[in-house]
């Protein structure tokens, strides 16, 4: 998956020539293979490097608070998001209450986070019922806001998140 993700920043940031990639160990984290250097190691330090390569530096944050909150965002996607630490409602719980009055994760901007993180939770958010989906509603508007940013959903079919509440179910 996150060898898909990475083909799909890349095309999102508009880097023309695509990278190659490999995975290493059970996990399947992934390697990019640089030309004369070293190669980079992870999904993070891959992402940020590719940032850095399309020169969009906004992507990491603005100011030495707002990449440090792009940097927690990045960690809690490998650390819990990915490994399954917690379950998935415990995350959708902690991100709701968190986006309660944000509308990206970091700032007042897209970052390198919210793009992860939309990745990351895209089928969990996928797998979830109408109802369900309800239960999260800052998760959900923050997704669709994501979802719906140019070039940012690539390899990924678009999902449905809200009824329309303008109108309740019940006659008066």
């Amino acid at each position: 998956m996150a060898l898909r993700e990475l083909a799909s920043l890349e095309k999102y940031l508009g880097l023309k020539k695509p990278n190659k990639y490999s995975t290493q160990g059970d996990k399947k984290v992934p390697v990019l293979q640089n030309n004369n250097a070293p190669p980079l190691v992870g999904l993070v330090t891959i992402a940020c490097h590719l940032v850095k390569e399309a020169k969009r530096p906004e992507l990491l944050g603005d100011g030495a608070e707002g990449r440090a909150v792009v940097q927690q965002w990045l960690e809690y996607r490998v650390t819990k998001l990915d490994s399954h630490i917690e379950d998935t409602k415990s995350i959708l719980k902690d991100l709701n209450l968190y986006m309660q009055d944000k509308v990206y994760l970091a700032g007042n901007q897209l970052t390198l986070a919210d793009v992860l993180m939309y990745y990351g939770i895209h089928s969990i958010i996928l797998d979830l019922a109408v109802q369900e989906k309800e239960q999260y509603v800052n998760v959900a508007r923050w997704f669709d806001h994501i979802q719906h940013h140019p070039g940012v959903r690539h390899h990924l079919p678009p999902v449905v998140v809200l009824r329309n509440r303008l109108y309740t179910s019940r006659h008066h």
